[in-house]
């Protein structure tokens, strides 16, 4: 199956799909970022990534959607706009009646590294083994978009609908070093997607 991660941002939002097979291998299909202005209007920059993220559902047609499910911090501004992004990715996912999970950056880390409170750092070197390539791609956000859809392909989803990530941390490490044990087993390594950048 194909799954779509995204990690919602109003001027970088991640996007990512991996195919994921019955025994839980992972490997890229497309990587990048949509991108808005800080310059412009709220609705425009919204609109802007909106449709680059139906672009993406058209054009890949993923099996499920994995969105980062996102936390009020201290920045009550950049939680408000991330969060309509977040909501963007599951109104698009749903008129197309593809199920949507939301997964917590602690329940990412935890699938991609075995650690709750893993860093950036360490969430890029696992995601890089676990997908068999030299370098994950850059910015960020598309390196945690794919973090996204590792942690759904392993953790599982729902038929329909949208919902919470399963919590499954013993599932989720299993996968993990089976995953780890794989990569450290192989010795082909293909370079990584280039980003694509938002129109």
């Amino acid at each position: 199956m194909t799954i779509l991660g995204v990690d919602p941002g109003l001027t970088r939002c991640g996007l990512a799909a991996v195919y994921a097979t019955p025994d839980r291998a992972v490997r890229i299909r497309d990587v990048g970022v949509a991108t808005s202005e800080p310059g412009e209007e709220l609705a425009a920059r919204l609109v802007r990534v909106a449709d680059e993220i139906e672009a993406w559902l058209d054009r890949l047609q993923p099996d499920a959607v994995a969105v980062e499910r996102v936390f009020a911090q201290s920045n009550v501004s950049t939680v408000a706009s991330t969060a309509q992004v977040a909501g963007l990715a599951m109104v698009a996912a749903q008129r197309r009646g593809l199920p949507v999970t939301l997964h917590t950056p602690s329940e990412v880390k935890a699938a991609v590294t075995g650690n709750g409170r893993a860093g950036k750092e360490q969430v890029a070197t696992m995601v890089a083994r676990i997908l068999g390539v030299d370098k994950v791609p850059r910015p960020a956000d598309a390196t945690d978009a794919l973090a996204l859809a590792i942690c759904h392909a392993w953790r599982g989803s729902p038929a329909t609908g949208v919902s919470e990530g399963s919590g499954d941390g013993t599932a989720a490490q299993r996968a993990w070093r089976e995953a780890a044990r794989r990569a450290a087993r192989s010795p082909r390594r293909v370079a990584a997607a280039r980003p694509t950048v938002g129109r």
